[in-house]
């Protein structure tokens, strides 16, 4: 997912370790999967907010 990519990104270019990113990475993802699990409903790509 691209989301995930640019979160695990972010937290690398802030300086995180790879192994933290990952699991950080990683823990967001399955959490995206339980909810839609959860409320029976299609995978949508989060929409992306400007500043």
């Amino acid at each position: 997912s691209p989301a995930i990519k640019a979160f695990h990104k972010r937290l690398r270019d802030a300086g995180k370790p790879p192994k933290v990113a990952l699991v950080a990475a990683m823990r967001k993802f399955i959490i995206v999967i339980n909810t839609i699990l959860k409320r029976r409903t299609p995978w949508s790509e989060p929409q992306q907010h400007g500043c």
